[in-house]
């Protein structure tokens, strides 16, 4: 089915002007929104994965710095969240059948891609979720040419006591017809709204966190919760699938912040050891969206991943 027209909500995308968005229906119909910036004479293009419970209009500062160097950007309204469709009667609890079938999201994005002409050759950028349903992409031929990863989920960070409670709830609330429902410890509102800029773990800036909320306080359509039994047990599985596979043969920066508190710092690190083509770059201090600090931090970040893009995978 052809793309069609969506909402773009312009009055909360803080950072590149001029963007779109468009409905699309998955392999399995499920209806999507994918959004995109074009830039005049663009060297490329950077397909962005965003993380658990954001949105398109959130990236498009990081469209605009990207931009300011010289390539497009693709967004997505993952399945579930977003303004795609919601998979469960309570729109605001975030949750997947079964982890791979972001691919398909992933597979109806690449096709826009291709059918808006956007510049060729593509890049990926996943952040945290983003990160892991990006990483499977990559290993099954994900068509392109370099990689940039931001405190992905390649495992989810757990206290360890918390870990064996986080694998056996999870397997075992689905059975018992309560997979739809929240983990202990987890809320329905969204984080931004209930954590003060004090108790966040996104990022030191002050303004982007403020442009969060509003974001959030403007259209709460947008809002998502905290994840459903079934996404736990469905995040649990798949990180630990990637773990055993090799990474993929691309070129590769990653950024983690070394205050992340998020995802599980050791399955990065675990990661990029065994990636003979990617680096790991650390941020001092950094929280979990290191991309969305002040310009003095994100933007030497930038430079380092669009000089790896641009370089053919060499920089």
């Amino acid at each position: 089915m052809a793309l069609s027209p969506a909402p773009f909500l312009s009055d909360i995308a803080f950072g590149l002007k001029g963007g779109a968005a468009h409905w699309a229906q998955t392999s399995d119909d499920v209806r999507i929104r994918i959004g995109h910036w074009t830039q005049p004479g663009a060297k490329g293009t950077v397909l962005i994965f965003p993380g658990r419970t954001e949105f398109i209009e959130k990236y498009s500062g990081v469209a605009g710095a990207l931009a300011q160097r010289g390539l497009a950007a693709m967004a997505i309204d993952w399945r579930g969240q977003g303004l795609a469709d919601r998979l469960l009667e309570n729109p605001l609890i975030g949750h997947v059948d079964h982890f791979p079938d972001y691919q398909k999201d992933v597979d109806r994005l690449v096709r826009a891609a291709r059918d808006l002409n956007m510049p060729r050759p593509f890049f990926l950028l996943g952040h945290s979720m983003g990160g892991a349903i990006g990483l499977r992409a990559a290993m099954e031929g994900l068509p392109v040419q370099a990689t940039a990863f931001t405190g992905p989920m390649w495992g989810i960070y757990l206290a360890p006591h918390l870990r064996p409670v986080a694998w056996i709830s999870s397997q075992l609330m689905p059975r018992v017809g309560q997979g739809h429902r929240l983990p202990p410890g987890t809320k329905v509102e969204h984080h931004v709204l209930v954590d003060g800029f004090e108790g966040n773990l996104l990022t030191r800036d002050t303004t982007q966190f403020a442009q969060m909320k509003t974001q959030l306080e403007k259209h709460p359509e947008l809002a998502l919760g905290g994840p459903s039994f079934v996404w736990l047990r469905e995040a649990l599985t798949e990180t630990r699938h990637l773990a055993g596979r090799p990474a993929p043969n691309l070129p590769c920066v990653t950024f983690l912040g070394t205050n992340e508190r998020i995802v599980d710092v050791s399955a990065i690190h675990r990661r990029m050891e065994g990636w003979k083509r990617g680096a790991l770059e650390l941020v001092e201090e950094g929280e979990h969206e290191v991309l969305m600090e002040s310009d003095a931090v994100a933007g030497p970040l930038f430079d380092r991943m669009t000089a790896l893009f641009l370089s053919g995978g060499h920089g």
